[in-house]
């Protein structure tokens, strides 16, 4: 299922199928909307059709939405998906490939387990709040007109499910740490229990390394030595940021993929935005949605596919030839997706 979005979602979803063409993968394409403009249409970002064609598709390649704040009844369609379908991992790589200039440093290869159903983005918020939590200890305090509150879910499942997801992925890839990224000293009961679930998990595999470190300790640390770092899991919000601290490690979000995977079902998705400014001059980095495409073939099984195109990748990056603005170059979006395909 190919869901384009909105803004430049519509041109890197056009450099993406230049990519799946040349690998001719056995696959059958269909098109499915979603974001801003389906709002506008129909008041609604996600539509039950674009549920169904999800339903029936064994993955979905997406590109981008625009998401206002303040408006009413409007819901962020991707965090719909994630929750509806149960994606409760975030998979981020940030991987610095050889001869990008806007890499922070070439050794970084980190990956990041995001949860992505449950935390602060679980969508539980009220305001005005009712006399039931304005009674709570420590609310007393303040006057109710002048409080909104989201709550920060925690699931034991919810916690040991994405750990363990973290786990057996550093195990299978040859990974060999864990870090776990929380704020336990402060948030106590819900990074309370997702400590104690790491400590689980870490014990059934004893063969890698486990540390610990508190979310703004962490975000300094990678800024200082990114290279010690493999894999990472986090909760949702925590990993929200982290990942894109570690995206602009290797170059920004003109490099940032991310996988939103279930039991059933998975998302591929660029993670930058629809940057509306730009949409149809084709000027923007297609890479990050080529590392999606990239992250959907290993995802599939198809790893011949996900390799080849990985090499082809690294080699036009290196090469330097064919460039974006963000990179100093003056190509379009389409013309680094088809200097990926030639090298395919």
């Amino acid at each position: 299922c190919l869901m384009p979005g909105d803004g430049i979602g519509n041109d890197v979803m056009q450099a993406a199928q230049i990519v799946l063409d040349a690998i001719a993968l056995d696959a059958e394409y269909v098109t499915a909307e979603i974001g801003w403009e389906c709002w506008e249409q129909d008041g609604d970002a996600l539509p039950e059709a674009t549920i169904e064609t999800l339903r029936d598709s064994d993955c979905s390649l997406f590109g981008a939405i625009t998401s206002k704040p303040h408006v009413e009844g409007y819901k962020s369609p991707i965090v719909r998906l994630r929750q509806l379908f149960g994606l409760y991992v975030n998979l981020r790589p940030c991987k610095a490939y050889a001869g990008n200039p806007l890499n922070f440093r070439e050794d970084i290869d980190i990956i990041v387990f995001r949860e992505n159903t449950e935390g602060l983005y679980a969508g539980v918020e009220c305001y005005p709040v009712p006399d039931s939590i304005m009674a709570l200890d420590g609310m007393d305090r303040f006057k109710g007109e002048d409080v909104a509150v989201s709550l920060r879910v925690f699931t034991r499942a919810g916690c040991r499910r994405i750990i363990e997801a973290a786990f057996a992925y550093a195990k299978k890839h040859g990974r060999r740490r864990v870090t776990v990224v929380h704020k336990a000293n402060v948030v106590r009961k819900t990074c309370g229990m997702f400590l104690e679930e790491a400590e689980k998990v870490a014990a059934t595999y004893p063969g890698l390394e486990c540390d610990y470190a508190n979310v703004d300790a962490m975000a300094m640390w990678l800024l200082k030595n990114p290279e010690k770092y493999d894999v990472i899991v986090t909760s949702n919000l925590f990993g929200d940021i982290i990942s894109d601290e570690c995206a602009q490690l290797v170059g920004g979000l003109g490099f940032a993929s991310a996988g939103n995977i279930g039991d059933t079902l998975a998302v591929f998705e660029p993670t930058h935005g629809s940057a509306p400014k730009y949409a149809g001059q084709y000027k923007v980095n297609p890479m990050a949605m080529l590392l999606s495409v990239r992250q959907m073939l290993d995802w599939l099984g198809e790893r011949h596919h996900a390799l080849a195109l990985d090499d082809a990748i690294a080699k036009v990056i290196e090469d330097g030839v064919h460039r974006t603005y963000d990179m100093g170059g003056n190509d379009t979006t389409l013309q680094v997706a088809e200097a990926v395909a030639r090298e395919l």
